[in-house]
């Protein structure tokens, strides 16, 4: 359950719900229950990013996603873990992170029940029952048809193409592609 901050917000939540004074995308359909969220999220299809990085030039549709980024450059993690005392630069990093403590698996396989932490884990794993694999190699993929359902599936096979061998045993000096090539004796 969660508590909104007033009666404000509790008067928006409830327009969820019943549907009132929703403001609508005319590109997409996405309803919004604040008329300055609709405009944040226009941004999304006009491309507009107005807000720069002076570190590295990269660009933000929105003021709070310049904040988050500009973490990176300054090493600040204010989100920390009361469990295990591990720090985050987002809040949403920390919420994931406390279902490990938890256990808690938020996002169920509608097709077979298994649930996950992430609902990007979710999204990869509906591709087993979907067979969607939408990451195609660009090499042989007009040849023989090789696409996959993970992207770090094909980043492993592309190196078939490029020769790339970063994986190197300790033990015995052997360079690899793919460090599930390393075989236990």
């Amino acid at each position: 359950l969660h508590r909104l901050k007033s009666t404000y917000h509790l008067r928006c939540h409830i327009r969820i719900h019943t549907g009132e004074n929703l403001f609508s995308c005319k590109e997409c359909g996405r309803c919004f229950t604040h008329s300055g969220s609709l405009s944040v999220h226009m941004k999304i299809h006009t491309g507009e990013k107005p807000f720069s990085c002076k570190e590295c030039g990269r660009s933000f549709s929105r003021v709070d996603s310049l904040i988050s980024h500009m973490r990176i450059h300054t090493g600040e993690k204010p989100f920390s873990c009361k469990e295990c005392g591990k720090c985050f630069t987002l809040s949403c990093s920390l919420t994931d992170h406390m279902r490990i403590h938890t256990g808690e698996k938020p996002f169920p396989c509608k097709e077979c029940g298994r649930s996950f932490r992430r609902s990007s884990k979710l999204s990869v794993h509906m591709r087993i029952h979907t067979g969607e694999k939408p990451f195609t190699c660009e090499e042989c993929g007009r040849k023989c048809g090789r696409s996959f359902s993970q992207a770090t599936s094909l980043t492993s096979h592309m190196r078939i193409h490029t020769g790339e061998k970063p994986f190197t045993c300790e033990e015995c000096g052997r360079i690899l592609s793919n460090f599930h090539c390393f075989e236990m004796p």
